[in-house]
């Protein structure tokens, strides 16, 4: 790769990595919405998004790299980018109809958010949702593509420039998680500012609805 070449290749994955994030609501809308249900602190909230968007980006780093070892065609490791893609969309949609079944379940019990009070008003959830939730969630989105990385890798790879390849990788990983960060502060922050005191005690089952709803986006819409 030239000199010239490789600033037009990184700029390009800075881009796709943006509008790629972006475009796609599964990729913060979920965080926004158990944030808001769970009552998440902001802090809490970056580490979920940073944790699942690492795993996101380093699924498709590893299969890109598998392929380039194998020397899979372009074709052969969108088409299994496809079929993850596909899970993805299934199992966000599994899981939100989950949680918001058993957020509804709370809510006709009267079990509102199910947390209990500490002093000084902090307060802890209480059972094993908290890692389920986390793990669930981070699995749907280590099952979910980066489409657009997977080109971007076989140009420099396709001349044996593994420098090149390492910094396409970085500047694409960086750039979506990123933007998955800036995207949930953003929605954290703004939901915050909304007060709806009435919605409240349907907060988790509303989480799940969202949920699911921004996985059959990608069903519908295929983004």
């Amino acid at each position: 790769m030239t000199d010239a070449s490789l600033p037009i290749l990184l700029g390009t994955a800075v881009t796709l990595g943006f509008t790629h994030t972006l475009i796609g609501a599964d990729h913060y809308v979920p965080f926004v919405a158990l944030a808001r249900a769970r009552r998440w602190s902001a802090r809490r909230a970056l580490l979920v998004t940073l944790a699942c968007g690492l795993g996101h980006v380093a699924s498709s780093v590893l299969i890109g790299a598998l392929g380039i070892a194998l020397g899979a065609a372009l074709g052969s490791l969108e088409a299994l980018e496809s079929v993850r893609g596909g899970w993805a969309s299934w199992g966000l949609i599994a899981f939100g109809l989950g949680y918001g079944a058993w957020g509804l379940r709370r809510a006709l019990r009267g079990r509102g958010h199910g947390h209990r009070h500490l002093p000084g008003g902090r307060h802890v959830e209480e059972g094993e949702t908290r890692s389920v939730t986390f793990w669930t969630l981070f699995i749907v989105f280590v099952l979910g593509p980066c489409e657009p990385l997977i080109p971007l890798l076989m140009f420099p790879a396709a001349r044996h420039d593994w420098h090149g390849v390492a910094l396409v990788t970085f500047t694409f990983g960086t750039a979506t998680v990123a933007t998955m960060c800036a995207l949930v502060w953003a929605g954290t922050r703004g939901l915050a500012l909304i007060r709806a005191p009435a919605l409240e005690r349907y907060a988790h089952a509303l989480a799940g609805g969202i949920i699911a709803m921004s996985g059959a986006a990608i069903r519908v819409f295929g983004i």
